[in-house]
């Protein structure tokens, strides 16, 4: 698909109810964590995206878990080093976040090609180690969507 996503997109930050959050270490940028997070297909509603895109980074069910939307969105400027992903000139991303709650850490099936390991964290740990602002923001917004 390159060349041809969509700028919107969606950051799932999977926690528990203890506030522990799931990190990936991306595959392409070692050292570089994150929550799930991946592009809108066209077609698909937002809630989709964040079904599919936990299924496909983490092989959970989110329909299994509290999935709620957090009615928080983030628009950033998409690194230059991943833009070639985009059509051409688009240079900003619009971020849709949402909260998936499990009863407890889990283990998760990882993507190869995405990432490399996982880690739950303490949520304030979670968001000093993740390398994106808005995923920052996103994580440190928990406690007030539980």
């Amino acid at each position: 698909m390159a060349g041809g996503k969509i700028p919107v997109s969606t950051l799932v930050v999977i926690h528990t109810a203890a506030l522990e959050v799931l990190l990936l270490e991306r595959a392409d940028r070692p050292g570089y964590w994150q929550s799930v997070t991946g592009s809108q297909h066209p077609g698909e509603d937002l809630r989709d995206t964040a079904i599919r895109e936990v299924a496909e980074e983490t092989g959970l069910d989110a329909l299994r878990y509290e999935l709620k939307a957090w009615n928080l969105q983030n628009v950033y400027e998409i690194y230059p080093v991943w833009r070639h992903r985009y059509p051409a000139g688009v240079t900003h991303n619009t971020e849709h976040v949402f909260g998936l709650r499990l009863p407890h850490a889990m283990p998760v099936m990882l993507s190869p090609r995405e990432h490399l390991r996982y880690e739950w964290v303490p949520w304030r740990e979670a968001a000093e180690r993740v390398f994106s602002w808005s995923n920052r923001r996103a994580i440190l917004a928990l406690p007030e969507h539980l």
